[in-house]
């Protein structure tokens, strides 16, 4: 049984996220975070498939106000292009092929608070009899006559979504304008074209207040803006001047120059909805500004709005860490007369409200998954009983393909979706257990007396630990499954410049050499143990070939001798590392002898090397594999991103340096022959009947560990939520059958008797001792596992409420019954 050993004295310091916006499928969602990187996240319709994409390090000293994930010509490709604002006034693009910021708008000198992307231009033919007002304010009544008002009127939602569908799917490329709202009071408008830049088109009249939101009517021919001031303006695009505006103090709980409209929204049914710091939600009649309803249920500023596609439910999210349901609902108001037919009044009504968030919610966004989905929506499983229900239950019974889903994020640095369709049903699902999740890598029988040394990366810092058990060796003598927990002494802390970020690091085997890449430059330095002297250790800069770009990823093969880098140019660099000279550079492609093309292919963000030296596996951020020849210094293999998902983790197994073992969000696990350019044998007979158990592991895989040992052939998988040991020699036992072909007859008969499956279970357990694929779930996120021994296991945790105790900001205040 594996001894665990614990640390949770890491520093661990994730930064809130700013800003939220989908891509233009609904497929991807971008959060921009506080200390300047961004993620794209890939939607899921289950739990089993979330997944961080990409990582982008942007300037740690800009902080974004707002994101816009916008299309406009060919060079924005399905997802668009995502842009945006700064606090000092300049407005960025985010490059997801060379995972670079880009500044398309230099600096105004003022302030930017949020940006906003006229709609797309097919929309006005859909919409263009949508938006003609009425008298109370609302839509056409035959437009939404006939539909059920109910908490899951899902007809409705249906059919307004197959319209979306159809507006996003033949939108045609024209120049999309942007709409800045600016702290010196103004809107000012630019055009976003195929150039670099961003194409300046006017600026709106200055207001008396700053400001702070602003967005687009449905045909684009008025923007609204809130400022501080406590008004929404309605703009003509066209003209250039002031049509009308509202004085939202009026509807409110607080009026005058301390009000500030924070965010708004404008509806296809002719409603303006607006948040402001009174905690209010207030929903106007586009057509003349008149108040429709008001709604004071935060205890805050509301940060926030967001629509369903259907555009009848509003969600708003505040300073108060509630997200609330506001949907529209219709009235019959009778008449004496009975020659007159009742009048149908629509209005806005509360639903109710979710606090998933321990802090201040700061955006929100509406995504639909349409990745693969581990589970048919319609497909009932059975479940075997447990002492404990599984984990994640309830997100596969509102969460399918197709089927909106809203995003919420803030100060507390964690992402939760909800479902828009039955919001108050299902509790919100986490996304990211362990956000911002600090690289580690753990080398064992080093030359420092074959001490393990823990290297750990931080933003700005890398540092070099030796872990230390109990008795002050690795040993297995300690009684019981549970070693304790582990000590760490600082060996070694570089820093980079205050004005960079560290995005990458690795060390080698040996732990004699070490090395890290900023946003400018990557570095290598050598490690040496002092046998005299104030200082036990020192570190060495060495200096690498100039010529060589910074880094996405890097890795040293395994016998210490060579530094491979993954380029943000994307070619693949080995550099000796006893020379520092530059032996090789790959260029990754698709077929034979695209070597000597320039590179096309997308940015490398994971490589593993194997073992015995021979082989290189390189993976893009889309799930692409290449496979390099380190020996004769050429491209070996291309495979296909497996299951269209993308690659989480992976390794080449110490048995056997020609198996590469590769883990995919959607929780599947490949074992790839190289030399022979096929799915190994394991692989062939099991991945695609893989237990229905694992491929409901709770989270997404994000490291393996293989035992320290050529005779082993089991490897641990493991999420912050849970660990998972699978062993490449045991039978693969389904929950469903035994070793019977396909299982299929006795699947039935297992289904249909439960006393049966209980004793064949019961007796298998006696038989192997454990089950293959069998999880343990952990009690805090866990941030990095790795064997020390055979039998020994590290385990990085952290308790969650230690982490809330670093943040800056202060939690949202809980009035406790009784206090």
């Amino acid at each position: 049984m594996l001894k665990v050993h614990r640390i949770s004295s890491v520093e661990w310091n994730p930064s809130a996220v700013v800003a939220l916006a989908t891509s233009a499928d609904s497929s991807q969602v971008a959060a921009a975070r506080a200390d300047g990187s961004l993620e794209i996240w890939l939607v899921s319709p289950g739990s089993v498939g979330w997944h961080r994409q990409l990582t982008i390090h942007g300037d740690p000293n800009s902080r974004v106000s707002s994101l816009v994930w916008c299309r406009s010509g060919p060079r924005g490709g399905p997802l668009g292009r995502l842009l945006s604002s700064s606090i000092d006034g300049s407005v960025s693009e985010w490059d997801l092929f060379d995972l670079r910021q880009k500044k398309v708008l230099d600096s105004i000198g003022i302030s930017i608070w949020q940006i906003a992307a006229e709609p797309f231009n097919d929309l006005l033919l859909d919409v263009k009899q949508e938006i003609k007002s009425y008298e109370n304010g609302h839509a056409n009544p035959s437009l939404t006559s006939g539909v059920n008002e109910g908490e899951n009127s899902e007809s409705e939602d249906e059919d307004n979504d197959k319209n979306a569908v159809e507006i996003l799917d033949h939108n045609d490329a024209k120049n999309t304008r942007l709409a800045l709202a600016c702290d010196d009071g103004c809107v000012r408008i630019y055009g976003v074209s195929d150039a670099e830049k961003l194409t300046y088109i006017r600026t709106l009249p200055r207001v008396s207040g700053r400001t702070l939101s602003v967005t687009w009517s449905s045909d684009a021919t008025r923007i609204y803006s809130g400022s501080s001031d406590g008004f929404i303006r309605c703009w003509d695009v066209k003209l250039a001047h002031e049509i009308y505006r509202i004085t939202v103090g009026l509807g409110g709980l607080r009026s005058g120059s301390d009000l500030c409209i924070w965010s708004l929204l404008a509806l296809r049914c002719g409603t303006i909805v607006s948040g402001d710091s009174s905690g209010s939600v207030q929903f106007w009649d586009d057509k003349f500004g008149t108040l429709l309803q008001a709604h004071s249920y935060h205890k805050g500023d509301v940060n926030a709005l967001s629509a369903a596609p259907s555009h009848n439910r509003v969600f708003s999210a505040g300073s108060d860490g509630q997200v609330i349901l506001y949907k529209l609902s219709s009235e019959s108001v009778g008449s004496r007369d009975r020659k007159f037919v009742p009048e149908v009044i629509k209005k806005w009504i509360y639903v109710g409200y979710v606090r998933a968030h321990t802090h201040d919610v700061r955006a929100l966004t509406i995504a639909v998954p349409i990745s693969h989905e581990d589970l048919p929506p319609d497909e009932k499983v059975k479940r075997s009983r447990g002492p404990e229900k599984p984990l994640d239950f309830s997100y596969h019974k509102w969460a399918h393909l197709g089927v909106p889903m809203l995003i919420s994020a803030g100060d507390d640095t964690k992402l939760f979706a909800y479902s828009v369709k039955e919001f108050t049903k299902f509790s919100p699902h986490d996304i990211c257990p362990a956000p911002q999740r600090m690289p580690m890598q753990l080398v064992l029988k080093t030359v420092f007396n074959q001490t393990p040394l823990l290297l750990i990366q931080a933003a700005h810092s890398l540092d070099i630990y030796c872990v230390r058990l109990k008795n002050g060796m690795v040993s297995d003598t300690s009684p019981g499954p549970s070693g304790g927990l582990a000590s760490t002494d600082l060996v070694a802390r570089v820093k980079c410049k205050a004005s960079r970020k560290i995005i990458c690091s690795t060390i080698s085997s040996s732990g004699t050499s070490f090395a890290y890449s900023d946003h400018v430059k990557p570095n290598l330095f050598e490690l040496k143990r002092n046998k005299s002297g104030k200082s036990l250790w020192n570190v060495n800069k060495r200096q690498l070939p100039k010529e060589l770009p910074f880094a996405h990823y890097m890795v040293f093969s395994s016998d210490s001798s060579r530094l491979l880098l993954a380029g943000h140019d994307r070619r693949i660099y080995v550099v000796d590392v006893g020379s520092a000279e530059l032996v090789h550079a790959f260029t990754p492609c698709r077929k034979d002898g695209g070597e000597s093309l320039p590179p096309s292919e997308p940015p490398i963000t994971k490589m593993f090397t194997s073992t015995d030296g021979q082989w290189l596996a390189a993976i893009n951020c889309f799930g692409d594999v290449y496979i390099f020849n380190l020996e004769t210094l050429r491209q070996h293999w291309f495979i296909s991103r497996l299951d269209g998902a993308s690659v989480t983790a992976g390794g080449f197994t110490p048995q056997n340096s020609n198996i590469l073992i590769i883990c995919t969000s959607s929780n599947q696990v490949y074992a790839l022959d190289v030399e022979a350019k096929q799915l190994g044998e394991w692989s062939m007979r099991h991945t695609f009947s893989l237990p229905r158990r694992y491929q409901e592991f709770p989270g997404e895989v994000i490291g393996l560990s293989f035992q320290p040992s050529s005779s082993s052939s089991s490897v641990i998988v493991y999420s912050p939520r849970a660990m998972c040991m699978i062993d490449f020699g045991m039978p693969v036992d389904r929950d469903d059958d035994t070793d019977v072909p396909n299982g299929q007859g006795l699947t039935r008969k297992l289904h249909s008797n439960g006393a049966l499956k209980r004793k064949l279970h019961g007796l298998e357990s006696k038989l192997n001792g454990r089950r293959n694929f069998d999880f343990c779930a952990f009690r805090d996120p866990v941030l990095f596992v790795e064997h020390l021994s055979k039998s020994s296991l590290l385990v990085i945790d952290k308790p969650w409420l230690q982490v809330v105790d670093t943040f800056d900001a202060q939690p949202v205040h809980r009035h406790i019954f009784g206090t």
